[in-house]
């Protein structure tokens, strides 16, 4: 292993103390994690609060075989060590990385081909909050959902992280988009980034609406991340050969829906998720988004909206914030 400036054997981390609620995540020291064959060590500056990180901490998402215990699936940093075989980094460059846990700590220790460079003039902070989302959007809605230019995408909950993503991709890509959200301050924050049309899901029917505003034909790719009673209503909604891709189940994971519309309209239901994925998967997403996104993002012609930021030792006022259900965008801790 090579490194820079000599490293400290202890680090500050937040850990999870017992399944429960946000005041279980505790502050303390851990040894230095040790990058193997092929991974960096990152001095972490900021770290993104996603939800998988709330089902951690309630015990309902175990980390997968080999990663930090810790919660936290995003960071930006600093390179601070090298492990065997790396040939991409350097000590001392500036990347922001996915990781499958441990973000939540002073240093985190990622494979070389899960990191990418800071975008030009990004923050740490703004950094720390791209990876996460923004794997998730390429991968499931440009390569499982196939999105092309012309097409529409309704995205459910667009004021979150991976909604505010998806709509300002979707729209730079020459879609037609669609959000829901639950508010009217948050379909006015869906359609300052780029959506076409944004539905107030407490007051309107988002297939009437859908149907309305594509001239009866649907929306051509649906990203879900609450499924249960949305199941059926996304084949309502959904175009012939629509797509829907399935991240997550907020609304429950059983459904009940018609078949035969997803015989009729020859749909796609797919769906997956991204933490257990091999390293060899998440570096191809990589490379997809350093190809296609982050000139854009160096062009600030997207950038995270960014909700607010807590020091990691306050990471679970951070997740108080989430659960609450107010945000817009993203949460980040800043780590220092």
């Amino acid at each position: 292993m090579a490194d820079g400036d000599r490293l400290p054997e202890k680090m500050t981390a937040v850990a999870i103390s017992t399944p429960g609620g946000p005041l279980v995540l505790k502050p303390e020291r851990r040894d230095l994690p040790k990058p193997e064959t092929g991974e960096i060590l990152i001095r972490v500056h900021a770290a993104g609060v996603n939800r998988p990180d709330v089902l951690q901490r309630k015990g309902a998402y175990p980390p997968p075989p080999g990663a930090s215990d810790l919660p936290g699936l995003e960071v930006a940093g600093e390179v601070a060590a090298l492990g065997e075989g790396v040939q991409r980094w350097a000590i001392g460059d500036r990347v922001c990385a996915l990781t499958p846990g441990g973000g939540y700590a002073e240093y985190a220790r990622v494979h070389e081909t899960n990191a990418l460079p800071l975008p030009a003039g990004f923050t740490f902070s703004e950094a720390a909050a791209l990876p996460e989302t923004f794997f998730t959007v390429w991968h499931n809605v440009f390569e499982r959902g196939s999105l092309k230019g012309g097409e529409t995408l309704l995205v459910h909950g667009g004021s979150s992280g991976i909604g505010t993503t998806a709509i300002q991709l979707a729209s730079a890509f020459g879609a037609y988009v669609i959000a829901t959200a639950g508010s009217a301050e948050k379909c006015a924050a869906c359609l300052k980034l780029g959506a076409d049309r944004a539905i107030n899901y407490r007051s309107e029917d988002f297939v009437a609406v859908v149907k309305e505003a594509t001239d009866g034909r649907g929306a051509n790719v649906i990203l879900d991340m609450v499924g249960g009673d949305y199941v059926g209503r996304n084949y309502t909604a959904a175009a012939i050969e629509g797509r829907i891709v399935q991240i997550a189940t907020q609304g429950g994971a059983v459904a009940s829906a018609d078949f035969s519309k997803l015989m009729v309209k020859r749909l796609t239901h797919t769906g997956s998720t991204l933490r257990p994925r091999p390293v060899e998967v998440k570096a191809q997403i990589a490379a997809g988004l350093e190809a296609k996104v982050w000139p854009l993002l160096a062009a600030r012609r997207i950038a995270p909206v960014m909700d607010m930021i807590f020091p990691l030792k306050e990471a679970w006022r951070a997740h108080e914030r989430m659960e609450e259900g107010e945000h817009i965008g993203k949460i980040v801790l800043d780590v220092g």
